[in-house]
């Protein structure tokens, strides 16, 4: 058995990476997800966090990824996401005022769209998060 995952990030704008891959670590709803070799099949909706991988030479990766789609089958994985922003891409003081707004809103409790503003929350929190 093979003791690498195939891994391939994609947006619709770009491929994020394409390459051989020790681990994935990741988040859903539920909450983190670590992928490593031989993981189990399953697709899952992904929530707007820092992930981080490793290639197969130790060169440990991290980058900002929204909401998608996780697959994993048979030593492949295929993360598709509405963004992913790699950290020196991360405009910080963007993702600042997101935050702020964000938390601003939350706090109004009669903001009618709770929800979206509450995954801009959790957007601009990780990109700050990959950003560091």
């Amino acid at each position: 058995m093979s003791e690498c995952l195939e891994l391939t990030i994609l947006t619709p704008e770009r491929k994020i990476f394409n390459g051989e891959v020790k681990e994935l670590t990741t988040e859903n709803d539920i909450g983190r997800l670590e992928i490593l070799p031989k993981h189990i099949t399953m697709v899952t909706l992904l929530s707007p966090t820092v992930t981080s991988f490793t290639t197969l030479d130790g060169l440990k990766y991290k980058l900002f990824t929204s909401t998608g789609i996780l697959k994993v089958k048979n030593n492949e994985i295929n993360l598709l996401c509405e963004t992913a922003e790699w950290p020196e891409e991360i405009d910080i003081n963007r993702a600042e005022e997101a935050r702020k707004k964000a938390e601003k809103h939350l706090k109004n409790k009669a903001q009618l769209d709770y929800k979206k503003e509450e995954l801009r929350l959790k957007r601009a929190v990780a990109r700050i998060k990959a950003k560091d």
